[in-house]
């Protein structure tokens, strides 16, 4: 090498050396930018997988309960509307049970909530499903015995609201001896004094259908507690719970039995939706001029107002 030559190389090897030193600063710009940028995504992963504390889910739910309250209290105020609501918790295998946010916030009767529910109401035909649960428990004492024409009536009365076949059970069997069952079941009674409409609680349809939903005597037979929900299914009124539920969300679910009687439009419900989540609620009024089923539509809207706040995605928004 020619000494004229070195300050030659001198300058191109600086050069080369700050380049490289460049490239290496810009790079270890970059993966700080990304990293930064990172940073608030994984702490968001790693909220969002955490599960809710007992504490955040009961807060939530006492929450929910005092909106519901809410609008009961004020929905029930003039004393013409009874309504209790109690939740049933997800069907086993379904969505809902599969995920453990909502089989802790939804567990059976933890959101219950009711209104004017233990006044006693005119039951108008509501009464036949304490007349079905008279009948399973004779059946199992060995006192009843089914036959096609008893089969028949028993499916009118439910699905139809035919009144022959409950009544003939009531002359046959006596209102005190049916009350006194009714009694010992701790439902509401008197349910049957003569010459007076028949009268009971939302809560003690609650109660019933509670039992009927957990198999508990005396719905404990699987064949007919089988038979009496597909017949609630079948019944063919479905304009007050049925069509509020529906609309709160398509493919839900409902068995139940209605009853109308003068200026009284009742439903009582177990309502089952597409998540497998499932609750029992129990609609009872009379006045306002009400006529046929002219109150069924106003039953509606409770039902979709209630299953909205209750299921709806804000119920456990906070908690995801």
């Amino acid at each position: 090498m020619k000494p004229h030559q070195i300050p030659q190389l001198l300058f191109k090897y600086r050069v080369v050396v700050m380049a490289a030193a460049i490239v290496v600063l810009g790079l270890t710009g970059m993966f700080s930018v990304y990293a930064h940028q990172q940073r608030p995504t994984q702490a968001d992963t790693v909220a969002a997988n955490q599960a809710a504390t007992p504490h955040q889910i009961k807060q939530q739910q006492r929450h929910l309960k005092a909106r519901l309250k809410k609008y009961l209290t004020h929905l029930t105020a003039d004393g013409t509307t009874s309504v209790s609501f109690y939740n049933l918790g997800p069907i086993a295998g379904s969505s809902a049970a599969k995920s453990p946010l909502a089989r802790q916030f939804y567990r059976r009767g933890q959101l219950a909530v009711s209104a004017n529910a233990h006044t006693p109401v005119v039951s108008a035909s509501t009464y036949k499903l304490f007349i079905a649960a008279y009948l399973f428990h004779l059946n199992h004492q060995g006192q009843y015995t089914w036959d096609t024409t008893s089969q028949d009536g028993f499916h009118r009365m439910i699905v139809n609201s035919e009144n022959d076949f409950a009544e003939g059970i009531l002359d046959t069997y006596g209102l005190a001896g049916i009350d006194n069952y009714i009694g010992s079941q701790d439902y509401y009674t008197p349910m049957f004094i003569a010459n007076q409409e028949a009268m009971t609680t939302a809560a003690s349809l609650t109660k019933l259908l509670v039992r009927l939903d957990r198999a508990q005597a005396p719905f404990n037979h699987a064949h007919d507690r089988s038979w009496l929900l597909s017949l609630m299914k079948q019944q063919v009124y479905r304009t007050g719970i049925p069509a509020g539920a529906s609309a709160a969300k398509a493919g839900t679910t409902v068995a139940d039995k209605v009853g109308f009687l003068g200026d009284t439009n009742n439903d009582a419900a177990i309502v089952t939706l597409p998540s497998g989540q499932r609750y029992v609620l129990v609609i009872m009024t009379h006045g306002h001029g009400q006529t046929g089923f002219s109150g069924f539509p106003r039953m509606a809207k409770i039902t979709t107002h209630i299953q909205k706040l209750m299921y709806g995605a804000t119920a456990t928004q906070k908690l995801h």
